[in-house]
């Protein structure tokens, strides 16, 4: 039989984002269990279509989860992905702001 899951790649990458904002791409793979070429992949769709937010922090990478934006399929288009995230476990508040530099 096919293994298969309710939630998408896409959506655990994005709330392990929303819960962990400096997680390397090489350590969400690990934990999720995919390759880390596709948790690159997943995050710049995840980017291009303006749900995450990065900053650089020295030689990291941080995340915002831009959550007050809808679902992307037709049926779900009226939720926020906040929505799912809370679901998902996430317990933070749909900002999508980066933390401020520090000077």
């Amino acid at each position: 039989m096919r293994k298969w899951t309710f939630v998408t790649n896409h959506a655990v990458v994005l709330t392990y984002l929303a819960n962990h904002p400096s997680i390397t791409a090489s350590q969400l793979a690990m934990e999720i269990g995919i390759t880390e070429r596709a948790v690159r992949t997943i995050i710049a769709d995840l980017e291009g279509e303006g749900y995450i937010l990065k900053a650089k922090e020295g030689r990291r990478v941080r995340y915002a989860v831009k959550a007050g934006l809808p679902l992307r399929h037709s049926t779900q288009v009226d939720k926020q992905v906040g929505r799912l995230l809370k679901v998902l476990g996430w317990a933070g508040k749909p900002s999508g702001k980066l933390p401020s530099k520090k000077t």
